[in-house]
């Protein structure tokens, strides 16, 4: 099992979430006909893959703006717990849990789900929202 979840961009808290049992492959970008859009002018149409084989997962770049972990862009890694990835420089970022930690985000997710952010920004006032009222059109 794999899962993954678009962060808020200041908070980072999740604000979407998808999750795989029996899936090897995940595409990752703007295009409708990936697993996993994320709409961003940051991002490319197809930004991203991730492979699954017998040694675990490995997330490969394929976007104009690059893909990052630790600060640092990437061409191929492996994929660890935890992972956050971002897309260009200054883009979205994911977090992925694999197979050791996907029960136990499962668990946690509900609870995620309705935890309060605060955004501040110049096109929102100060104030608290519940997640589930914010989509990605909203923050990118």
């Amino acid at each position: 099992m794999i899962s993954l979840a678009l962060l808020h961009p200041t908070q980072l808290v999740p604000v979407q979430n998808w999750s795989w049992e029996a899936k090897s492959l995940i595409r990752i970008g703007r295009a409708s006909d990936n697993d996993v859009i994320v709409y961003s002018a940051i991002v490319s149409r197809y930004h991203a893959e991730l492979w699954e084989d017998r040694s675990g997962w490995m997330i490969v770049n394929f976007g104009v703006n690059g893909t990052y972990v630790d600060d640092r862009p990437i061409i191929q890694r492996s994929v660890v717990n935890e992972m956050i990835i971002r897309f260009g420089s200054s883009g979205p970022k994911i977090k992925i849990w694999t197979q050791e930690l996907g029960s136990e985000f499962a668990d946690k997710k509900d609870e995620l789900s309705k935890k309060e952010i605060f955004l501040t920004n110049k096109n929102f006032p100060q104030t608290s929202f519940v997640n589930e009222d914010i989509t990605q059109t909203d923050i990118y």
